[in-house]
């Protein structure tokens, strides 16, 4: 029975029920999970492992919901870089081809190393490319090396360009190839209990990508095993026109005709849902990973996202591919996503009351998203996207998934003093002190215990040489 003890930390950001702030608090885990919550005063002092938290905040280990690993050996391709969705991936899946499970794997690794170090614990990934016998296995493979909780969502891409598609033929899988590999990974790793490291969620790409019969098709699958749907739904016009053009219905009607809404389902972007749209999400629990920094590095919009919320939308956040966002710092998207709320309100058109009264849209905007509405979003929403009941708080019983951030450095002076959890998420995004992984301490005083950074980071960059060419 191994045991760690947070001790004595300056602040700890529950998240649970109540959205508990404590001070001068310790955190005991046992076996992986928190077994005890209480004053220091009145806690142990001794463990297997302490980490003494006096100058420290902690948080739960935020959540990613949204992401594609592999893209970080093409980050700030030049010939993409000013490019919008549909030109963005007709100009990488060229480059995409090339992928071997070496790449894989290792870009796994460095896209896990960013997230853990961001203080993110828990990740989802979408592979929808299979080239040169890459399979999810090398994902999970690398997940398993890195001690990350991990979503492997088994994308798939069944619908060429010679077919009204997008991607090129050389891409695509046949459809009964791709659901017979997806039921494999689910009957080989998918674990549903109490504190699972790896789940499978299936993942068709997007509307533009598969028909709708593997979109049919894979919803049945997924619901036979119990396990989460997940794909790209309206994140930016081109997204849009294509399902009026080739289905005569908005996306998120489409996903409704097609058994893809649900509490077991998430989409992530959203941009463009409408308010029907919202409803329906609303009304059947359906999930939304909003990708704010790819929203926009690719100029697809700003997501409604308060809207959503206030609808009662289940909403989390997601990094998305590294060559889209070209970080995946999960601090930081839960900072960006703060601020674009805030533009977003801010842009509305000037109303007047029945006394004429005029209000601006600047005037209720910083209220869009407090500081701590983001920390929500990257944390609990995160896991209620996920379907996950057994982390995203500091409660007893819960999964030990934690982040500690010193208050003392550079970013946090004069902010921390006032308000730690809020400068958390106003101030520069800051890496994690330590992370905590079910228990494990994968991130050590700004380090990671599972491997050296320098060399997965040269072995990155010589891939990343050869998949894109000099």
């Amino acid at each position: 029975m191994s045991t760690l003890l947070i001790h004595n930390a300056h602040t700890v950001a529950t998240q649970n029920d109540a959205g508990d702030e404590l001070r001068d608090t310790s955190v005991l885990v046992r076996d992986g999970l928190i077994a005890a919550i209480g004053p220091a005063s009145q806690m142990p002092h001794t463990a297997d492992e302490v980490i003494h938290a006096r100058q420290h905040l902690l948080v739960p280990g935020m959540v990613n919901t949204h992401h594609h690993m592999y893209q970080s050996l093409t980050r700030a391709i030049p010939q993409v870089q000013n490019a919008e969705l549909f030109r963005w991936l007709r100009g990488l899946y060229p480059i995409w081809a090339g992928l071997t499970p070496d790449m894989i794997y290792t870009s796994t690794q460095l896209a896990m190393a960013e997230l853990l170090m961001s203080g993110c614990t828990t990740s989802s990934d979408h592979l929808y490319l299979y080239p040169n016998n890459v399979t999810l296995d090398d994902s999970i493979e690398a997940a398993r090396a890195m001690g990350m909780r991990f979503v492997a969502a088994r994308g798939s891409m069944s619908l060429g360009q010679s077919q009204g598609g997008l991607p090129p033929d050389s891409l695509v899988e046949r459809e009964d190839a791709i659901l017979k590999d997806t039921q494999r990974v689910i009957e080989r790793y998918h674990d549903a209990g109490h504190g699972a490291m790896t789940q499978v969620a299936v993942a068709p790409c997007s509307p533009f990508s598969v028909s709708p019969q593997l979109m049919k098709d894979s919803a049945e699958l997924a619901r036979q095993y119990g396990v989460r749907l997940h794909t790209h739904l309206a994140e930016n016009d081109h997204d849009v026109a294509y399902s009026l053009e080739k289905f005569g219905c908005t996306p998120a009607q489409y996903a409704q005709d097609l058994g893809w809404l649900g509490q077991d389902v998430w989409h992530a972007h959203c941009v463009k849902l409408d308010e029907h749209g919202i409803s329906l999400f609303a009304a059947t629990r359906t999930g939304v990973a909003h990708c704010p920094c790819s929203n926009m590095r690719l100029a697809s919009g700003i997501a409604p996202v308060r809207r959503m919320l206030d609808a009662g939308v289940a909403v989390g956040l997601g990094v998305d591919g590294s060559a889209s966002n070209d970080g995946a710092h999960m601090l930081g998207e839960a900072r960006q996503a703060l601020l674009l709320a805030r533009l977003r309100k801010s842009l509305e058109a000037p109303t007047t009351d029945t006394q004429g009264r005029r209000a601006f849209g600047c005037d209720s905007a910083p209220m869009e998203m407090t500081a701590r509405d983001a920390l929500r979003l990257a944390t609990r929403g995160g896991a209620q996207v996920l379907g996950r009941s057994d982390i995203g708080q500091i409660a007893v019983g819960q999964c030990a998934d934690l982040a500690l951030f010193d208050l003392r450095t550079l970013a946090l002076a004069g902010a921390a003093v006032h308000d730690p959890v809020g400068s958390l998420l106003l101030c520069a995004s800051a890496h994690a002190a330590y992370t905590v992984v079910q228990g494990r301490v994968v991130v050590r005083e700004g380090e990671l215990t599972s491997l050296e950074l320098g060399p997965l980071v040269e072995e990155h960059n010589r891939l990343a040489r050869l998949l894109a060419g000099p």
